[in-house]
């Protein structure tokens, strides 16, 4: 199943120019530290690499050669010069790729967005693409990935964290920078296009920062935080799964949710986590425990989860503990994450007129299935156009029934107030309920007025980011978001569960 996807274009450009130019492991005492950190201006290569994060050797799409990438750093204001070249040859897996920058707003570089057959091609072998951006307003955690279908599933994702000098929220922590960034996926055996073949998609690992275990594998080493006992340490945490939703904990710690997605939040106390693909959070954690190990632990919403042997887990170790796995044991939780106790530090602004419907437009998008078991969105499976999008637009496009793929294109006016809201519906044949779907939209945060799980609507202070989970039918949900079209250009917004992306 496939194709939870839909193009929302606004403000037709006509003015941008496409501009194309042809860590490593750590046994138990190891600090999380990467093997290699980059600026702002930097060259990236894609290649294939046979690693084993999990102990499973397999032919990898990786950037710079590490499992995750390379961490990204910069600083709020930078101007970004990012080279991607495509030295990919093993044709079991594609051999073009893109690179998106997930949540990087793209003002004024909509060309840059990196979303294959939406801003630009496809990225042919020994072919590069130079990306060039700013930052004037942006500061947080944020991540890249292939934004060729699938091929993130095959390595391709890394970090990306944009600083602030004047972090309004610096005083809550002492500790921040590449030893607390930490990256959430899950991991296959198999090629994605093997896999996509032949469903279902279950994952065989759960790593952190490129390490974990798989059921009957070795004791592969596992990822390990360093910790002071006193300091406080913000954690940024980076849902970079291709499918999987993570609960995440840490035996014996409370963390304080103090950012999502980019967004600063009023401070939120939680003992677990729900990380949607594409997600992300920074977490203050106090290392006030005695002198220990302590498990990380982050189980997936796949069936037959356990902690055994190590499995979906990774290592808080306190200096001066003993170089060993934990004995800590889960629980008990009594402070859950709930999305709508969190608020924006510095008030939002949601646009438009508070009440549902009262936007300048207001949609709503049902998600389902056609009679070939592809994901639709209000009846209409999207399939990559034969031209990217802003390239149509650039040789004289003028609406979007002019626009490929037709019924997926939406066009939008500008500088307006949009509402979109996702009402559940059973997303799978047969009666079984579809999981929960986290929607992304590139080039743009929203503010969720109503999130999953919860039947009201908050226009005062609600959460403002770029990914959300569209909740279920059980729940009754009707996800709803509100957002100005400030930003002109083709904007993807699709599942960021990336085996319902096109192929």
């Amino acid at each position: 199943m496939r194709t939870l996807a839909h193009l929302l274009t606004f403000g037709l450009v006509n003015s941008y120019l496409v501009t194309a130019t042809v860590s490593g492991q750590q046994s138990h005492g190891a600090p999380s530290k990467r093997a290699n950190v980059l600026g702002p201006v930097s060259a990236i290569e894609v290649a294939n690499k046979v690693i084993a994060p999990d102990g499973f050797p397999r032919s990898t799409v990786l950037a710079g050669g590490t499992f995750p990438g390379p961490l990204i750093q910069a600083q709020k204001g930078d101007e970004f010069l990012l080279n991607v070249t495509n030295l990919l040859n093993d044709t079991s897996m594609d051999i073009t790729t893109s690179i998106h920058w997930h949540g990087i707003f793209q003002h004024q570089s909509n060309w840059a967005d990196g979303t294959a057959w939406i801003t630009q091609c496809p990225i042919q072998p020994n072919g590069s693409f130079l990306h060039r951006f700013t930052v004037p307003d942006q500061a947080g955690t944020y991540w890249y990935h292939s934004h060729v279908p699938t091929q993130y599933c095959d390595g391709l994702r890394g970090p990306l964290v944009i600083y602030d000098p004047d972090d309004p929220l610096a005083d809550m922590y002492d500790v921040d920078d590449e030893s607390t960034v930490i990256v959430l996926s899950d991991w296959y055996h198999e090629p994605s296009p093997l896999l996509y073949n032949s469903p279902p998609f279950t994952p065989d690992s759960s790593l952190i920062n490129g390490l974990g275990r798989y059921p009957g594998g070795p004791a592969s080493p596992l990822a390990v935080f360093n910790v002071t006992q006193g300091q406080r340490y913000r954690f940024r945490i980076i849902g970079a799964s291709c499918d999987a939703w993570f609960n995440f904990t840490i035996d014996g710690h409370d963390m304080t949710i103090i950012e999502a997605d980019g967004n600063e939040v009023e401070p939120v106390v939680v003992d677990s986590l729900a990380i949607y693909a594409g997600q992300r959070y920074s977490v203050v954690v106090t290392a006030d425990q005695p002198v220990d190990n302590y498990w990380i632990r982050f189980v997936s919403d796949f069936p037959n989860q356990t902690f055994d042997g190590g499995l979906n887990s990774a290592i808080l170790r306190y200096n001066g503990a003993p170089i060993q796995d934990p004995t800590t044991d889960p629980g008990p939780y009594v402070l859950p994450f709930d999305e709508s106790a969190l608020h924006p530090l510095q008030g939002s602004g949601v646009p438009g007129i508070p009440g549902q419907g009262n936007a300048d437009v207001n949609i709503n998008l049902i998600t389902g299935l056609n009679a070939a078991g592809l994901f639709t969105v209000d009846g209409v499976s999207f399939v990559d156009p034969p031209l990217p999008v802003l390239l149509q637009i650039l040789s004289g496009a003028q609406n979007a029934s002019q626009l490929l793929p037709n019924g997926s294109v939406y066009e939008l006016p500008a500088n307006k107030t949009i509402e979109i809201s996702f009402p559940a519906t059973d997303l799978n044949p047969g009666g079984a309920l579809g999981g929960p779907h986290p929607m992304h939209l590139h080039g743009h945060a929203f503010d969720v007025v109503r999130v999953a799980g919860n039947s009201t609507y908050n226009y005062i202070n609600p959460v403002r980011r770029d990914t959300v989970s569209i909740g279920s039918q059980a729940q009754n949900d009707n996800v709803t978001i509100r957002f100005s079209t400030n930003n002109p250009g083709p904007w993807f917004f699709h599942c960021h569960i990336d085996w319902h992306l096109h192929r």
